[in-house]
């Protein structure tokens, strides 16, 4: 597995808690559903080659 990185974000609330709520539904930890819209942003963007991306992903 490829080695992560920590590091600190700071949310209000109100985003903190619907993306909470967004994780739940999606069955995914929060840390895991940022990872995976930060990733897909990343693709729509044209900034992350198809190579970097992860299979697992959901």
């Amino acid at each position: 597995m490829a080695q992560r990185k920590a590091f600190l974000v700071r949310l209000d609330p109100a985003t903190h808690e619907a993306l909470q709520r967004w994780a739940d539904q999606d069955l995914r930890s929060l840390n895991a559903q940022i990872e995976f819209l930060l990733r897909r942003a990343l693709q729509d963007a044209g900034r992350l080659k198809a190579v970097e991306t992860s299979t697992t992903e959901e």
